[in-house]
């Protein structure tokens, strides 16, 4: 009889376990993959032609650092020494840039220093320096004069030059102007200097054998080119830092001829 009840027992307990449903096995919590760190952004190769207020400025082993404020950025410069002074305004040619730099006279560390030839003192080139790297000469700030604002090479020739049809020699543009502002001109002349990448332009002196023109371009020329020139004409250009003319052709198109 026992048997008999335990025989029934036991089947209701199988089947209570079959009906069971497992539960499923939990997973591990996704563990995100570790991000990257950006990539930290490398100097800029040069700071070609940036403007700015000296901020702070000291001398050390041959050197003047000056600490240069552009209104966007703050930016440090060295340079064979020279004089300058806090608050003078500055250019800052083209350089090359020496990261977590270690001063070890000044006792000092820099984020970044750009070691330049010379720097531009209210427009002004110091003396003393022998910018190697430099391009040859730097804009004229004498005001853009007439003949005496650049002395071109010595043995360059300007007999085999003509006036550009419908064009004007600079001593007619000097001449006229007053009328000739805002204007597009055209003139045909030598390249007596040329520097590259000065407060975002490239600076050409012209000269055609009546006067020396100051001209600002995108394009390139050297030495000794005669180019033609098509731009704008425009009268007493203040830029600031220096660079003031009387007369001046913006936005030219250079042909090399």
């Amino acid at each position: 009889m026992k048997t008999l009840l335990v025989l029934p027992l036991l089947g209701i307990l199988l089947t209570g376990c079959q009906n069971e449903t497992p539960e499923p096995a939990q997973k591990a919590p996704a563990v995100p993959a570790p991000q990257a760190a950006p990539a930290k952004a490398a100097p800029q190769q040069a700071v070609a032609g940036q403007p700015g207020t000296v901020v702070e400025t000291m001398d050390a082993a041959g050197y003047t650092y000056v600490q240069v404020d552009t209104g966007s950025e703050k930016i440090w410069a060295a340079a064979p020494k020279f004089s300058v002074k806090v608050g003078d305004d500055v250019i800052i040619p083209q350089g090359m840039p020496m990261e977590n730099y270690h001063s070890k006279t000044l006792e000092r560390d820099f984020d970044v220093v750009y070691f330049v030839d010379s720097v531009m003192v209210g427009g002004e080139m110091p003396a003393a320096a022998a910018p190697a790297g430099m391009p040859a000469g730097h804009p004229d700030t004498s005001g853009g004069g007439m003949p005496t604002a650049s002395a071109p090479p010595s043995d360059m020739d300007f007999s085999d030059l003509t006036p550009a049809e419908g064009g004007k020699t600079i001593e007619q543009i000097f001449k006229g102007s007053a009328d000739l502002k805002g204007q597009q001109v055209t003139v045909r002349g030598k390249v007596v200097k040329y520097n590259e990448q000065i407060m975002g332009k490239n600076w050409i002196h012209i000269q055609d054998g009546t006067g020396d023109l100051t001209v600002t371009t995108a394009d390139k020329a050297d030495i000794g080119d005669t180019v033609l020139i098509s731009g704008m004409l425009e009268t007493d250009k203040d830029f600031g830092y220096g660079y003031k003319y009387d007369v001046l052709v913006e936005e030219a198109k250079v042909k090399v001829e």
